[in-house]
């Protein structure tokens, strides 16, 4: 997904630094995804105080929205470098095309993870048997080593599981069992740095404890709740409304997930805390300003004016219309601080 704003602001995200009490819980923040009537989408990361979670970088949370109001997505080919999208879906169907050639229906249950490394196109644009579209689009940031790679995409079919009260879907990394009737499960997809992510689900009243990494910070964005989140040594339960995002740092090597009177539905997020300055802006992510501002002069001349089209982003086939052209630069330079 783009980042669709018109006036993206250039974010410094610094290595992350263990801080603040065992749960915290983040508000969101609400972004319009382009478009005449803008399908609304949900931002918790990146945000003042929490930039990222491991890697995961970008998280927007949306629906279920009905598409004969919204108009659905449609999202025109646009660029990324240094990170990769993660495409997971409740609801809905969605076509994506890429400038690899790739060309895939990302439907719930199935997990689509696109690598950018040193730049890539893509578009999105919800299918017209879609009436309703409900998911999240997240990001994960390359480290150095990995960040200029070839592009690639991969699609993968993910198995539910029951584990406590819960059925469990992962779709990143790998998530312990409870050690007696349930292995660990993993998908199968490619990262570059210890990562998690999952669908948990919970019926009312249920609850399920999780074995965690406690080399991992976690973060529980809620798509059904509220949730609420217990961990050893609290002197009570946080409770995490919908569509929010509940940061746990490092060192817990278990978690608690209960629903009240209503089930419950969270994606589980975690990752060993990234350990690298970066610089996002737009689809971008950098380690200095000045990258940002080359990336975004290469889709400007390779792509929008029509100058190269075997650049490094090459060109999205299939897609009818024109590709996204970049918003202006911020006027001021960013300056890497502590």
């Amino acid at each position: 997904m783009s980042n669709l704003e018109r006036d993206p602001v250039e974010l410094l995200c610094p290595p992350d630094e263990a801080t603040g009490p065992a749960v915290d819980v983040y508000e969101y923040r609400e972004v319009p995804l382009g478009g005449p009537r803008a399908m609304p989408v949900r931002r918790t990361l990146p945000q003042r105080g929490r930039t990222t979670i491991g890697a995961w970088c970008f998280a927007d949370h949306y629906g279920p929205d009905d598409v004969a109001e919204t108009g659905g997505m449609v999202v025109p080919p646009h660029p990324h470098t240094g990170l990769q999208t993660v495409s997971w879906l409740f609801e809905g169907e969605i076509e994506h095309r890429d400038s690899t050639g790739s060309h895939e229906l990302v439907r719930p249950g199935g997990v689509n993870l696109m690598t950018a490394g040193r730049g890539i196109s893509h578009s999105e644009v919800s299918t017209p048997s879609t009436t309703r579209l409900h998911g999240v689009q997240l990001w994960v940031a390359l480290p150095d080593e990995a960040r200029s790679v070839a592009p690639f995409f991969e699609h993968a079919d993910t198995t539910p599981f029951r584990l406590g009260d819960a059925t469990v879907r992962v779709f990143v990394g790998e998530l312990a069992g409870d050690g007696e009737t349930t292995d660990a499960a993993a998908a199968p997809v490619t990262v570059f740095s210890p990562l998690l992510g999952a669908q948990v689900d919970l019926p009312a009243g249920g609850s399920v404890d999780l074995a965690l990494d406690p080399t991992f910070e976690h973060g529980i964005l809620v798509d059904v709740g509220p949730a609420f989140v217990e961990v050893p040594g609290a002197d009570a339960a946080a409770e995490v409304p919908w569509s929010h995002l509940a940061h746990l740092e490092r060192g817990h090597e278990r978690v608690r997930l209960r629903a009240d009177a209503d089930p419950v539905r969270v994606v589980l997020l975690g990752g060993v805390p990234f350990g690298e300055e970066l610089v996002m802006w737009w689809n971008f992510i950098g380690r200095s300003h000045d990258e940002i501002v080359e990336f975004r002069r290469r889709w400007q001349s390779d792509v929008i004016a029509r100058n190269d089209a075997d650049g490094p982003f090459g060109t999205v086939g299939g897609y009818d219309g024109d590709p996204l052209p970049a918003p202006e630069l911020p006027t001021v330079r960013l300056k890497p601080r502590r």
